[in-house]
Protein backbone atom coordinates (compact mmCIF):
# COMPACT_ATOMS: atom_id res chain seq x y z
CA UNK A 1 0.00 0.00 0.00
CA UNK A 2 3.02 2.27 0.82
CA UNK A 3 4.65 1.59 -2.54
CA UNK A 4 1.44 1.94 -4.15
CA UNK A 5 1.05 5.48 -2.51
CA UNK A 6 4.64 6.76 -3.29
CA UNK A 7 4.47 6.01 -7.17
CA UNK A 8 1.15 7.95 -7.41
CA UNK A 9 2.35 10.55 -5.36
CA UNK A 10 5.28 10.60 -8.10
CA UNK A 11 3.09 10.44 -10.63
CA UNK A 12 0.74 13.74 -9.64
CA UNK A 13 0.73 16.96 -11.70
CA UNK A 14 3.83 18.11 -12.76
CA UNK A 15 3.28 21.53 -12.63
CA UNK A 16 2.79 21.85 -9.31
CA UNK A 17 6.22 20.61 -7.66
CA UNK A 18 6.52 18.96 -4.11
CA UNK A 19 7.30 20.87 -1.04
CA UNK A 20 10.99 22.01 -1.31
CA UNK A 21 12.95 20.60 1.90
CA UNK A 22 15.46 23.21 2.35
CA UNK A 23 14.05 26.20 0.51
CA UNK A 24 17.11 28.58 1.90
CA UNK A 25 19.31 26.16 -0.33
CA UNK A 26 17.22 25.85 -3.45
CA UNK A 27 15.94 29.84 -3.64
CA UNK A 28 19.58 31.73 -2.55
CA UNK A 29 18.98 34.70 -1.09
CA UNK A 30 22.28 35.96 -2.76
CA UNK A 31 21.92 38.41 -5.90
CA UNK A 32 23.32 37.39 -9.23
CA UNK A 33 25.45 40.27 -11.01
CA UNK A 34 23.32 40.79 -13.72
CA UNK A 35 20.28 39.58 -12.22
CA UNK A 36 17.04 42.52 -12.41
CA UNK A 37 17.43 43.71 -8.55
CA UNK A 38 14.05 43.46 -6.21
CA UNK A 39 14.47 46.94 -4.49
CA UNK A 40 11.37 45.02 -1.84
CA UNK A 41 14.82 42.66 -0.96
CA UNK A 42 17.64 44.40 -1.45
CA UNK A 43 19.24 47.49 -0.97
CA UNK A 44 22.34 49.26 -1.26
CA UNK A 45 22.08 51.95 1.47
CA UNK A 46 24.72 50.78 4.21
CA UNK A 47 22.15 52.09 6.65
CA UNK A 48 19.06 50.50 5.61
CA UNK A 49 20.53 46.70 5.84
CA UNK A 50 19.02 44.15 8.04
CA UNK A 51 15.58 42.18 8.95
CA UNK A 52 14.15 41.48 5.17
CA UNK A 53 16.16 43.77 3.11
CA UNK A 54 19.68 41.99 1.61
CA UNK A 55 22.28 44.68 1.55
CA UNK A 56 24.26 44.54 -1.62
CA UNK A 57 26.80 47.02 -2.73
CA UNK A 58 27.73 45.71 -6.29
CA UNK A 59 31.69 46.04 -5.36
CA UNK A 60 34.35 42.93 -5.30
CA UNK A 61 35.72 41.63 -2.07
CA UNK A 62 38.38 43.79 -0.88
CA UNK A 63 41.39 42.24 -1.38
CA UNK A 64 40.24 40.03 -4.55
CA UNK A 65 41.80 40.34 -7.49
CA UNK A 66 39.53 39.61 -11.30
CA UNK A 67 40.52 36.89 -12.87
CA UNK A 68 43.02 37.33 -15.61
CA UNK A 69 44.18 41.08 -14.13
CA UNK A 70 47.44 41.86 -12.47
CA UNK A 71 47.50 42.13 -8.55
CA UNK A 72 47.07 45.68 -7.50
CA UNK A 73 49.52 48.86 -7.93
CA UNK A 74 49.63 50.10 -4.33
CA UNK A 75 51.95 52.63 -4.53
CA UNK A 76 49.77 56.41 -3.32
CA UNK A 77 48.81 59.44 -5.72
CA UNK A 78 51.37 61.72 -3.95
CA UNK A 79 54.62 62.96 -4.91
CA UNK A 80 56.26 60.39 -2.62
CA UNK A 81 54.60 57.27 -4.26
CA UNK A 82 55.43 59.13 -8.05
CA UNK A 83 59.07 59.14 -7.10
CA UNK A 84 58.77 55.68 -5.85
CA UNK A 85 57.41 54.66 -9.15
CA UNK A 86 60.31 55.10 -10.95
CA UNK A 87 61.35 51.46 -9.20
CA UNK A 88 58.73 49.58 -10.35
CA UNK A 89 59.24 47.34 -13.71
CA UNK A 90 57.15 46.70 -16.14
CA UNK A 91 55.67 43.43 -15.74
CA UNK A 92 55.59 42.59 -19.21
CA UNK A 93 58.49 42.06 -20.67
CA UNK A 94 57.86 42.21 -24.43
CA UNK A 95 55.30 42.06 -26.89
CA UNK A 96 54.23 40.24 -29.92
CA UNK A 97 53.51 41.46 -33.22
CA UNK A 98 49.44 40.89 -32.86
CA UNK A 99 49.74 42.30 -28.81
CA UNK A 100 52.05 45.53 -29.91
CA UNK A 101 48.99 46.19 -32.81
CA UNK A 102 46.34 45.78 -30.28
CA UNK A 103 47.94 47.90 -27.94
CA UNK A 104 48.25 50.46 -30.86
CA UNK A 105 44.61 50.23 -31.06
CA UNK A 106 44.33 50.92 -27.18
CA UNK A 107 46.85 54.02 -27.64
CA UNK A 108 44.58 55.07 -30.33
CA UNK A 109 41.27 55.42 -29.27
CA UNK A 110 42.70 56.71 -25.49
CA UNK A 111 45.90 58.58 -25.87
CA UNK A 112 46.21 60.16 -29.53
CA UNK A 113 43.56 62.47 -29.06
CA UNK A 114 45.42 64.66 -27.01
CA UNK A 115 49.65 63.09 -27.53
CA UNK A 116 48.43 62.77 -31.19
CA UNK A 117 49.07 59.12 -33.23
CA UNK A 118 52.80 59.77 -33.28
CA UNK A 119 52.95 60.44 -29.34
CA UNK A 120 54.36 64.19 -30.46
CA UNK A 121 51.59 66.23 -28.69
CA UNK A 122 49.82 67.05 -31.47
CA UNK A 123 46.51 65.49 -31.33
CA UNK A 124 42.98 66.51 -32.12
CA UNK A 125 42.59 68.36 -29.24
CA UNK A 126 46.03 69.59 -27.79
CA UNK A 127 45.24 73.34 -30.32
CA UNK A 128 41.98 73.29 -27.47
CA UNK A 129 43.44 71.87 -24.27
CA UNK A 130 46.93 73.10 -24.78
CA UNK A 131 50.30 71.92 -22.76
CA UNK A 132 50.11 68.53 -24.09
CA UNK A 133 52.64 66.09 -23.27
CA UNK A 134 55.48 65.11 -26.05
CA UNK A 135 56.13 61.87 -25.57
CA UNK A 136 59.27 61.96 -28.22
CA UNK A 137 60.87 64.73 -26.09
CA UNK A 138 64.17 62.98 -23.50
CA UNK A 139 62.35 63.27 -21.01
CA UNK A 140 59.92 61.13 -21.46
CA UNK A 141 62.18 58.76 -23.51
CA UNK A 142 63.87 58.80 -20.23
CA UNK A 143 61.22 58.54 -18.00
CA UNK A 144 60.70 54.81 -16.32
CA UNK A 145 57.74 52.75 -17.55
CA UNK A 146 56.85 52.76 -13.72
CA UNK A 147 56.17 56.61 -13.44
CA UNK A 148 54.57 56.72 -17.01
CA UNK A 149 52.61 53.69 -15.78
CA UNK A 150 51.93 55.90 -12.28
CA UNK A 151 50.71 58.96 -14.44
CA UNK A 152 48.78 57.01 -16.58
CA UNK A 153 47.26 55.27 -13.29
CA UNK A 154 46.61 58.68 -11.14
CA UNK A 155 46.88 61.27 -13.81
CA UNK A 156 49.31 63.72 -14.22
CA UNK A 157 48.91 67.82 -14.81
CA UNK A 158 46.03 68.16 -17.14
CA UNK A 159 45.37 64.44 -17.63
CA UNK A 160 43.34 62.76 -15.61
CA UNK A 161 43.38 58.70 -14.56
CA UNK A 162 42.98 56.10 -17.43
CA UNK A 163 42.57 53.20 -15.13
CA UNK A 164 38.92 53.12 -15.06
CA UNK A 165 39.36 52.81 -19.04
CA UNK A 166 41.93 50.35 -19.03
CA UNK A 167 43.20 47.12 -17.06
CA UNK A 168 46.24 47.15 -15.56
CA UNK A 169 47.65 44.77 -18.25
CA UNK A 170 46.55 47.27 -21.27
CA UNK A 171 48.43 50.23 -19.21
CA UNK A 172 51.81 48.33 -19.50
CA UNK A 173 51.16 47.36 -22.88
CA UNK A 174 50.76 50.72 -23.94
CA UNK A 175 53.35 51.86 -22.15
CA UNK A 176 55.25 49.82 -24.87
CA UNK A 177 53.67 50.93 -27.60
CA UNK A 178 54.64 54.25 -26.91
CA UNK A 179 58.35 53.26 -26.80
CA UNK A 180 57.85 51.93 -30.29
CA UNK A 181 56.85 55.82 -31.13
CA UNK A 182 60.11 57.35 -29.44
CA UNK A 183 63.44 57.79 -30.55
CA UNK A 184 66.06 55.67 -28.83
CA UNK A 185 67.26 57.01 -25.52
CA UNK A 186 71.20 58.07 -26.44
CA UNK A 187 69.78 59.53 -29.57
CA UNK A 188 67.28 62.02 -28.30
CA UNK A 189 67.89 65.51 -28.27
CA UNK A 190 68.32 66.35 -25.26
CA UNK A 191 68.03 70.56 -25.88
CA UNK A 192 64.47 69.41 -26.74
CA UNK A 193 62.42 70.24 -23.26
CA UNK A 194 58.97 69.88 -22.00
CA UNK A 195 57.10 72.63 -20.95
CA UNK A 196 55.92 72.68 -16.86
CA UNK A 197 52.54 72.90 -17.20
CA UNK A 198 52.65 69.71 -19.92
CA UNK A 199 49.34 67.46 -20.29
CA UNK A 200 50.05 63.46 -19.22
CA UNK A 201 52.67 61.68 -17.91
Amino acid sequence: MLSAAMVFAGCSDKKKPGSVYMPDMAYSRGYETYAMRDSMKFTTDPANKGGNMIYYNGAPAAGTVKRGEMFAYTLPNDSAGYAMSANTKNPIDSLGKDQLAEAGRLYNINCAICHGEKGGGNGPLSAKIGAIANLTLPVYVSMADGTMFHSITYGKNNMGSYASQLTRKQRWEIIHYIRTLQPKAAAANTAATDSTGSKGV
